[in-house]
């Protein structure tokens, strides 16, 4: 059923005519236009405004691109580079930043001690922890610390079969989830599942395949998965799950924010935040019943991104840098983005790369429902259609751009 979808979504997606990747820490900036916009370096002016305003016009074709207050483009403006048929014209632009842009926090980073909060279900908005205040918030280790502890002692593991459970005032923060006491959740606000599932568990270099039962936890007004009952105390809730304010913000009702873009951030943001505190930039993806559905290798975090079309949805009128021969402009934001490389597994061939990123004890393993699994997919496969030809592959694996939410200092 997925995969049905996936191709229906690769089909629907097109380049972009307009494609401008901006390295930050480099200074610099890739331009591609479209062979239907532009077939030399002649065809094109490019002009700025102050502040950080970029016009990009053809004969027929007008895009202004808004830029962040620190970042601009410099004169001499560009430099061309060898044209790549089937993807236009490509130049090279130089970039002066400032840029103090902040990543706004994901879900795990902002929960804090002694503060007050409200859960709730991120598709449907149901409450699920009213009005909480936790007495603890504290990390747990990270998700392959018994692999290392199996590589670093010489004797049994002493944590075998431990779990570290919380309190009832407690929250734990995972990778990609948090643990809570089941006396934290509303009553009725969500449901268990049992059902089995087939784990893999690794005995130093021999593997067997063992089946064991999973209690999901569903919320009981939309159905969708949460999480996981882990005992009869302590349930387990993932953040592309969740979405959490202060009851002091708290109106009527939640804003419900769409799901592709909250879990394309939320993803966003714990890899980055991840690679900060280990410094670790590949992670398998698995779902919650123990399959690794994807493989990410995260490339860059400074970069800032423009991907737009001519018949783009966000296209508006504008009267800057007006000609009286072009009545509409195509306006843009550029976006904070992270660069990933990514394989999914759902039908790869690459049976050596993922065998080879299992054994490898530098690749993090981040758990996530199997259906936000696909949802992730689904949006590094967008993302990935919409580059440059050219440029969507490297070696055995794809490329994409996931976006983050940003703040200024």
């Amino acid at each position: 059923m997925y995969s049905g979808q996936l191709n229906t979504m690769s089909d629907s997606a097109t380049q972009s005519d307009v494609f401008m990747e901006i390295r930050k820490k480099l200074q610099s900036c890739l331009l591609v236009l479209s062979g239907t916009l532009a077939k030399e370096p002649s065809d094109v002016e490019i002009s700025t405004r102050p502040p950080s305003w970029l016009q990009i016009r053809t004969s027929d074709f007008c895009c202004i691109i808004e830029l962040p207050a620190e970042v601009s483009i410099t004169l001499p403006l560009s430099r061309e580079l060898p044209k790549i048929e089937e993807d236009g014209l490509y130049m090279r632009l130089h970039v002066q930043n400032n840029d103090n842009a902040e990543v706004l926090p994901s879900l795990i980073i902002s929960l804090k001690a002694q503060k007050s909060y409200v859960l709730a279900c991120q598709s449907c908005g149901n409450v699920i922890v009213f009005e909480r205040t936790f007495h603890r918030v504290l990390p747990l280790p990270s998700g392959n610390w018994n692999a290392l502890v199996e590589d670093w002692c010489c004797h049994p593991d002493p944590f075998a079969n431990k779990k570290l459970l919380p309190k009832e005032e407690d929250c734990l923060l995972g990778d990609t989830f948090i643990l809570l006491s089941w006396h934290s959740v509303v009553n009725e606000a969500l449901v268990k599942n049992s059902e089995k599932a087939d784990s893999q568990q690794k005995f130093h270099e021999n593997k067997f395949q063992k089946s064991k039962e999973v209690v999901h936890v569903t919320c009981q007004r939309c159905r969708r998965v949460l999480g996981e009952s882990v005992s009869s105390d302590t349930v387990k809730l993932y953040i592309t799950e969740l979405i959490v304010k202060s009851p002091t913000n708290l109106t009527n009702h939640f804003d419900m924010e769409n799901r592709y873009q909250f879990v394309e951030n939320a993803v966003a943001c714990r890899l980055l935040e991840i690679s900060s505190v280990y410094s670790t930039f590949r992670f398998s993806i698995q779902g919650h019943d123990g399959k690794i559905l994807l493989l990410l290798w995260l490339l860059n975090t400074d970069t800032l991104l423009v991907s737009s079309s001519k018949t783009a949805a966000d296209t508006a009128e504008s009267d800057l840098f007006t000609d009286n021969s072009i009545t509409k402009h195509h306006s843009h934001k550029a976006r904070n983005v992270i660069k990933i490389l990514y394989l999914h597994c759902l039908t790869s061939t690459h049976h050596d790369v993922i065998e080879a990123w299992e054994k490898d004890i530098g690749v993090q393993p981040l758990t996530l429902p199997v259906e936000t699994c696909h949802e992730l997919i689904h949006i590094l496969s967008t993302s990935n259609a919409t580059l440059p030809s050219s440029m969507r592959t490297f070696q055995t694996f794809q490329v994409a751009f996931l976006k983050l939410r940003c703040k200024q200092k």
